[in-house]
């Protein structure tokens, strides 16, 4: 007997509608550390999508994303500090990250891979002794950081699972933004800076305004990511914002498809429970483990585990029937 496949398109839609439920069904049934879990891996999630526009689209290599990461933090803890409601503070302090990268990508267009890596490992660097600058603790908090009261659960959620809710909804608008700019002229004219610089110059594209609008994109999203880590955990110190989160965020890009948008999901869940998998296996191993781990996964699927959906989804096309014996 002849059994027919759906359409890849069919597919595609029942696994999304499927991990669309699962993730409305999980709260209700999670504790609540683990559902904030799960909410810190949309955070993640978030960050990476930014990073693979950079990066995949772009061909832009960052290691300082951390910066414009705790300039949504800390952004949206002051303003609420000052008052401001959380609508208000976390938009603006995605804005001011977005508008951060667009000056940092301006400033950085004329250097090359190796310098532009060396440029932005110099700002994660930077980023932390900035924050604890005497000059700046009346805002910052200095070393002791700075603590954030986020507004309680509404309709009849708790924290965890509203926060959760609220992460959820603006990871999936990011992803379909993001997707939208990636499918469009913006993607284009990125790829063609990427890949033929010069032909881009000769049809008309900005290569410069191109580059700097696509770390203008990243930093948004890092910064709003930065924005939801503050609400989420209570508490920002500039101990927290390192070179070894921003290296986290691209190990994320890259495992979970540098390439691809929603593939920012599977990099926000590795970036979030691959190290605790490691540590579990081996807590005084823990890093080499966590190497090994992402070397092998490097090595199997070197497109990261959204190329190795497509992979699958492509040979779905090609054999779009099989034979079942009765």
């Amino acid at each position: 007997m002849t059994v027919r496949l759906p359409p890849p398109t069919t597919l595609r839609r029942l696994a999304l509608g499927l991990g669309f439920g699962l993730a409305l069904i999980l709260p209700f049934v999670l504790e609540g550390y683990d559902t904030y879990r799960l909410a810190t891996a949309g955070v993640f999630a978030i960050a990476v999508v930014g990073l693979n526009i950079l990066t995949g689209q772009a061909g832009q290599l960052s290691v300082g994303h951390v910066a414009f990461y705790a300039i949504g933090a800390y952004i949206t803890a002051i303003l609420m500090g000052q008052g401001w409601p959380v609508a208000a503070a976390l938009p603006l302090a995605a804005l001011t990250a977005g508008l951060a990268g667009f000056g940092f990508g301006y400033a950085a267009l004329r250097l090359g891979v190796v310098h532009l890596v060396m440029a932005t490992w110099g700002l994660a660097l930077a980023v932390p002794q900035v924050l604890k600058s005497s000059h700046l603790e009346a805002w910052t908090g200095g070393v002791q950081g700075l603590y954030v009261e986020r507004p309680g659960g509404a309709f009849g959620l708790s924290d965890d699972q509203f926060w959760y809710f609220v992460v959820l909804l603006l990871l999936g608008a990011v992803i379909w933004l993001a997707g939208n700019l990636v499918r469009g002229r913006f993607g284009l004219a990125l790829r063609a800076c990427r890949d033929q610089p010069l032909a881009a110059r000769a049809m008309g594209i900005n290569l410069a305004r191109a580059r700097a609008q696509a770390f203008a994109v990243s930093g948004f999203c890092a910064g709003l990511a930065g924005g939801l880590a503050a609400l989420l955990e209570d508490f920002i110190a500039p101990d927290g914002f390192t070179v070894f989160f921003s290296i986290l965020l691209l190990v994320g890009a890259v495992a979970g498809g540098v390439g691809s948008v929603w593939g920012a999901v599977f990099g926000g869940l590795l970036m979030c429970y691959l190290p605790e998998l490691a540590a579990g296996a081996s807590s005084a191993l823990s890093f080499p483990a966590y190497g090994l781990i992402l070397i092998f996964m490097i090595y199997v699927m070197p497109e990261g585990l959204a190329g190795l959906v497509e992979r699958l989804s492509r040979r779905t096309r090609q054999e779009p029937t099989w034979e079942k014996a009765q």
